[in-house]
């Protein structure tokens, strides 16, 4: 049932493998979860993903619902990643230690990337095209952005905010 050509393809299944695979790739490096309770936190939080977002995915405007499919850790952590997390026994304070304190991860048509910290740089977990995966799963760029620190200077924005 493999679809041949152009057109965008409906389906979610390796954006959803990216993240996955990175979030699960985050609590793996900590080593305090074993493989089998790995496999089940990722089958749990793949199926959450598909679920959340089935009606929020348009392959045909990728960047539309992207505030919707974000999933956020900012000193707060993501309901979907901690109900996922429950599957497995993981309490938030866990997770907490876990997980860096602060992980963007955007999952859109053709595109997943993260950004660890609020002045990070934004890395690409899996890019493809409209007809043809460019890049398999995993990390391929910012592989050595893998550490919870920041590796380049922080910036000092200044936010304006008019009435």
């Amino acid at each position: 049932n493999q679809r041949r050509g152009g057109g965008p393809r409906a389906d979610m299944v390796p954006e959803i493998a990216a993240a996955v695979g990175f979030v699960s790739s985050l609590l793996r490096t900590r080593g305090c979860v074993s493989e089998q309770q790995l496999q089940v936190f990722s089958a749990a939080l793949r199926e959450a993903l598909a679920e959340h977002y089935k009606h929020h995915w348009f392959p045909e405007k990728p960047f539309k619902g992207s505030g919707y499919r974000c999933i956020r850790i900012n000193h707060k952590m993501d309901p979907i990643i901690s109900k996922a997390a429950s599957q497995i026994g993981l309490s938030l304070p866990q997770l907490y230690q876990l997980l860096p304190s602060e992980l963007t991860l955007w999952v859109d048509p053709y595109e997943v990337s993260y950004r660890i910290g609020e002045d990070g740089s934004i890395c690409v977990l899996y890019e493809a095209t409209a007809t043809k995966p460019v890049s398999s799963y995993g990390m391929l760029t910012c592989k050595n952005q893998m550490m919870f620190g920041r590796t380049s200077p922080s910036k000092n924005y200044i936010m304006t905010v008019s009435s």
